[in-house]
């Protein structure tokens, strides 16, 4: 029998969110995979390079904490959008994770 595919959506209509700002060891980050226009996002799954990170979520947030240096990397996310007749099945551009330890620019006196 052929493989299952999953009706995908004719554009990218998935995005994963990562907070703007320097992720430091320690904090909590949480990444969001959030519909385009706000399109309603179900059955969500993170990854974290080929790593599945376990799903699918009854929301659409992963939240690292506390973030630790072995958190960098890739990251994506999938799901069923619906938006439109009928929900397809979709998967976000990856984004990197960048995980800076503390302390490692000095004390901050130039």
């Amino acid at each position: 029998s052929p493989d299952v595919t999953f009706p995908s959506c004719p554009t990218e209509r998935l995005v994963l969110q990562l907070p703007a700002r320097a992720l430091l060891e320690g904090d909590t980050v949480t990444l969001r995979c959030r519909g385009w226009q706000d399109a309603m996002v179900t059955g969500v799954r993170f990854y974290h390079g080929d790593k599945d990170l376990g799903g699918p979520l009854c929301g659409t947030e992963l939240s690292l904490s506390p973030l630790q240096l072995h958190h960098s990397g890739r990251y994506r996310c999938e799901g069923w959008v619906s938006s439109g007749p009928s929900p397809c099945w979709e998967r976000s551009a990856p984004v990197t994770v960048t995980v800076t330890v503390h302390g490692e620019c000095g004390n901050g006196d130039g």
